[in-house]
Parts: structure tokens; sequence; C-alpha cells
């Protein structure tokens, strides 16, 4: 019986099921001879394409056996893409008539499974562009979709389980010039692979298992990748042939020793960035006049001695950060002339050496998070066009104005740097900031925070009236900022964020300042004198985590409540209307509640003061007849 019922009830599901209309599948957008009919849930392309059709969306869609039925019988396409469908059958010879054919994207589809027939594709005889990326293609399968494409210039082979590189996978495709192998499983690279494709200018093996590059010979190659491998050594044929290679990219591997480059070379870029590279004490062998770019961040590098950059004139841009570096000297102009970024951050520096003629180009140094806690007072006084310096995490002291300086005293100078804009010297446990600390140093942005205690002298900014923009004092735990901050004229943004404020610095009607950061300090008013000054410039607020008083900020509330000022923490800034009460949102103040509470407290205060005077008047008299009845006893009979 509960048989019966089953099947009554599924008969009845179908019948349901079959009367409904059936959903109608959104129009293909067609634009002149383009024609996108991405994400429809299509088996096939629409009967009813407009004749000549130059290119076809098929993407995202369910499209499983691709013949000549599935593109409607068209052949005029230049561009095909059907990526990310379930494509595990393509009709042989399907593409032979389409001599227009120029892009084919297949990728993200299911040809694994058509590789296992070892059937060709082709002719793909116009093809020049081929997509065939996250296709689970195993080594092998690759061949039956190059074996004659005549033409092809830009191959992807991404994301697939490719373990080898044969001699013969390129035989057919004698025209590429970019190939994509990114994300494979490449253990093995034949000899003489890519040897007849004399086009090839950009190669991708990224994302592989490679452990070596003995004879690497590709002179025409201009861009090699080879990062996230597990190389231990990368050599070149020991020839005097010309190398057209301006792109290496040897990052994330496990190399131990600084690559061996060819001879006559034109790099560029270099990045052998996340190795495990040790000292680079010596000079280099291989001259690398044109290179622009080194990153060796992220080794194991103790020492880079100045002789190691010898032979590298053109050399801009040098990034050492992250390693375990003790000591940096340039004693020279001779080496590294044309440097004008050098990252030394997050080593070991105790010791930085800068020659009076070294460095003459350099425009933005790093040192952040190092242990740098005494320097040549003068190091970066040498540096003529240093812009930007980053001195995050060390333990500096900082010098007061050259004729204010005692010697000795195992600080470091800030004034009289000529082209300086951009300073951090946050996390340095800088006790105080001396007067005159920035003279003569165009500072447009200055970082002072988390130096818990700073003492920051009145004068500290003097000098940076014409070109300070943005000042940032944050996390220092000070009550109290007397430093002159309305000199500066072309102050605009100011943090002063968790701190311990109790009151605000002084600020005048010529003010700039259009963005101030209050937040996380003690501050129960404005201050409507302070608040004043800076009325006509102030465009954004935070103020959240104050202690604010309700009532004692009734033009703040106006300003807040009439949209004159942008607070963007708002929900987070509240205030009280007494003691007694609970914090309420700024937002929601209203005149009428304080003069309520002004009322209450009166009629509060008042009743404590007659209480008060009954009280005193209560004792007054027991006062006097107590003293009534002392005299009273002293004169009976």
């Amino acid at each position: 019986m509960a048989a019966f019922q089953l099947l009554f009830l599924l008969m009845v599901s179908c019948v349901v099921a079959s009367a409904r209309p059936s959903r109608q599948i959104p129009p293909c957008h067609i634009v002149q001879m383009d024609v996108i009919c991405r994400d429809l849930s299509l088996r096939s392309a629409p009967d009813n394409l407009p004749r000549g059709v130059q290119m076809l969306d098929l993407s995202l869609n369910q499209v499983q056996n691709l013949s000549q039925r599935t593109l409607a019988y068209h052949t005029s396409f230049h561009r095909l893409n059907l990526q990310s469908n379930r494509i595990h059958f393509i009709q042989p010879g399907l593409f032979q008539n389409m001599s227009d054919l120029k892009v084919l994207d297949l990728s993200k589809n299911h040809l694994s499974v058509f590789g296992f027939s070892k059937i060709n594709v082709g002719p793909l005889t116009a093809v020049e562009s081929l997509d065939l990326s996250s296709n689970g293609l195993y080594t092998g399968m690759s061949d039956y979709f190059l074996a004659d494409s005549p033409l092809l210039t830009n191959l992807s082979l991404n994301s697939n389980s490719i373990t080898k590189i044969g001699q013969h996978t390129f035989k057919g495709s004698l025209s590429l010039k970019k190939i994509s192998l990114h994300n494979n499983v490449i253990l093995e690279i034949e000899d003489g692979a890519f040897d007849s494709l004399k086009n090839l200018t950009e190669l991708d093996l990224s994302k592989n298992s490679i452990t070596c590059i003995r004879d690497f010979n590709l002179h025409r190659l201009k861009v090699f990748n080879l990062s996230q491998n597990s190389m231990e050594l990368f050599c070149s044929v020991d020839s005097r042939a010309a190398y057209e290679l301006q792109t290496l990219d040897l990052s994330k591997n496990k190399m131990l020793y600084f690559p061996s480059l060819p001879q006559n070379n034109v790099l560029r870029y270099l990045d052998v960035s996340r190795n495990l590279l040790g000292n680079l004490s010596k000079g280099l062998d291989t001259p690398l006049n044109d290179l622009m770019y080194l990153d060796l961040s992220y080794n194991r590098l103790t020492n880079v001695s100045e002789s190691f950059f010898t032979l590298m004139g053109s050399l801009e841009v040098l990034n050492v950060s992250n390693n375990c570096i003790g000591s940096f000297s340039v004693t020279t102009g001779a080496v590294l002339r044309s440097v004008r970024t050098v990252h030394l951050g997050y080593n070991s520096l105790r010791s930085l050496t800068v020659g009076a003629d070294a460095l003459p180009s350099l425009e933005r140094l790093y040192l952040q998070g190092n242990d740098l806690a005494t320097l040549d007072h003068g190091v970066f006084q040498r540096l003529p066009k240093l812009r930007q310096l980053q001195l995050q995490g060390n333990g500096l002291k900082i010098c007061a104005s050259e004729r204010n300086r005692r010697t000795g005293d195992g600080c470091v100078s800030f004034s009289y740097i000529p082209n300086l804009q951009f300073l951090d010297i946050s996390e340095n446990n800088l006790p105080t900031l001396p007067a005159d600390a920035f003279a003569e140093t165009p500072l447009r942005l200055l970082d002072v925070s988390r130096n818990p205690g700073l003492d920051m002298d009145q004068d500290a900014l003097s000098g940076l009236d014409r070109s300070l923009v943005h000042l940032l004092v944050r996390e220092n735990n000070i009550s109290r900022l007397d430093t002159h901050l309305s000199a500066l004229r072309s102050l605009k943004h100011v943090d002063l964020s968790g701190n311990q404020l109790t009151s605000l610095p002084q600020w005048n009607k010529e003010s700039s300042i259009e963005s101030l950061n209050l937040q996380s300090n003690n501050l129960v008013t404005l201050e409507d004198g302070n608040m004043l000054g800076l009325k006509r410039s102030l465009k954004t607020l935070y103020m959240g985590s104050n202690p604010l008083s309700c009532c004692r900020n009734l033009g703040f509330v106006h300003m807040v409540q009439s949209s004159a000022l942008d607070v963007p923490d708002l929900p987070s800034v509240t205030c009280v209307y007494d003691d007694a009460s609970a914090p309420v949102n700024i937002g929601a103040v209203s005149a009428e509640a304080c003069r309520a509470a002004n009322t209450s407290s009166y009629i509060i205060a008042a009743v404590l003061a007659l209480i008060g005077l009954a009280a005193l008047l209560a004792l007054l008299v027991k006062c006097c007849r107590s003293r009534k009845r002392k005299h009273s006893r002293g004169y009976r009979a």
C-alpha cells in the first residue's frame, strides 16, 4: 500500500512539473557582429544567430559536445569563447573551415577526456591565441591541440597536470611567442624542447616542480618566470652569444647561490627573493650593466659587500629587506650611483655607513624594523636627493638643530636635508622631540606615533609652516600637546588618536586643517575657542571613544546634525548629559534635553542647599539651647 502511494505521488509530481511553463532563456546580447550568450545554461548556440557573426561568447554554460551543431553551423568566427563549460568531446576537423578564427578559449572544461582518444583537434589554420588552461590535461595531451597550429603565437596551458615537456610538444606550433605553463606538475624538460621556437620571447614555468636549469640557452627569450618551483640551481651555457633576456623571476625557490647568468646579457629585472641565499661577500663575475631592479628579500643574507654591486652600473631599485644583515655600507660613489630606492627593512642592522659621495641618486630609503640605535649624526645630510625615509621600529634619538647639538650625544640629525619630504620615526621610544628638530627640511609628512610619553617641544615643528601637510602623533600616551600647530599654515591632516588628551592644541582662524582624528582620548569638551579656529577649514573629524559631555559641546552637536562636518565614526561618538546618565549618540542630543538636565540640576542643587541650610539652622538652634541651659545652671541660688 505504501509503495502504491509513493508511486501515485511521483506520477502526480511529474504531471504537475510537465504542466508548468518552460523557463524562458534570456536572449543573447548582440552588439553589431558580436554575440554574448554568457551564463544562460545553454547546451549549444541559439539557432537564430546573425549571419556572419564574428565573436561568440558561450562561456559559463553547459555545453558538453562541441560540434558543428553546437555552433549552429557558423564558421565565420574571429573569436570563440567556450570557457567554463563541460566540454569533453570535440568533433574532429571542426575548426578546419574557420579560416578567420584567431582567438579560441577552451579553458575550464573537461578536455582530458577527449585527450585519451588521441585524436588531433586541428588543423587550427588561423588561430593565434589558444587557451587550454584548467582542463586536467596530462603529459602529451596538449600535443593533439598543437599538432597543426602554424600561426599560433600565444598559448596557455595553466593549471593542468602536465609533468614533462617533450622534444616534440611544440613541433606543430613553430610560431609561438608566448607560452604559459603556470601551475602544473612539471618535473622534467627534455633537451631541446624549446629550441625550435625561434620566435619565443615569453615563457612562464612558475609554480611547478622544476629543480634546476643547468644549460639555459634560449637566446631570444625576453621574459622567463621560474618562481614557485624547487629550483636549487640556475646556470647558463658558457658562451659569448648575445642573450635578449630582460626579466628573470626566480623567487620562491630553494636556491643557495646567486644564479649564473649569461655573460653577454641585457637583463633589467631580476627577482631572487624568498630563497636560501647566504652571504654575498664577493663581487660578480658576470656584468649586469643593464640591471635596474634587483630583489634579494626574504633570504638568509648576513652580509652584502659593497663590491657585489660593482658591475651593476644602472641599478635603480635594490631590495634586501627581511634578511639577517647586521651592517650595510656604501663608501664610494663608484657603486650604486643610479640607485633610487633601497629596501633594508626588517634586518638586524646596527650600523649604516654612507660615504661623502655615495648614493648620489637615492630618493627612498627604507630602514624600518632594525636595531639602529646610534648613527653618524649627519648620515642623512649626505644624501642630497633623499625624499622618503622610513625609520619605524628602531631606537634612535633626534638631535636638536645644528647650533644646539652637543657633540657625542649619540643622536641623529633631521635638519638641513634639502629634499626630504616623508619621514616616519614611529616606534623608536623617542623621549623627546627637541626644538628646531627639522630646521631647513621641507617635510610634507611626519609620523612620530607610538613613542610612549614623547615630550614634544613647543618649537619642535618650527620651520615646517610652509611644507607640513600630514602630522601623525598616534598612541603616544600624552595628555597635553603644547607644540605650536597654529603656525603650520599648510597642515591639512592631523592624527592625534589613541592618546590621553584632555584638551586640544591651540588653533587660530588661519588654520587649514581639513581632517582631524581625536579618537580614543579623554576629551570632555572640544573647547569652543579652539573649534572656532578650525570651523572655516575642518571637513572631517573622528571623535569616537571620548567621554564627551553632551551639553558642553552643543556647537559641535549642531555642526554634526546640520551636516556641516563629516564624522565617519559617528555611530561610536557618544556623550552623557550628566555623570549619572547613560551615554547617548551625539546625533540624538537636543538642546531641550540639556535645558531639562540643567533645570533638574538646579532643582537638585537648590534642594541640597536648602537641606544644608536647614541642617545648619538646626545645629545653631541646638547650640543656642545648649548654651542657654548652661547659663541657667550657672546662676541658680
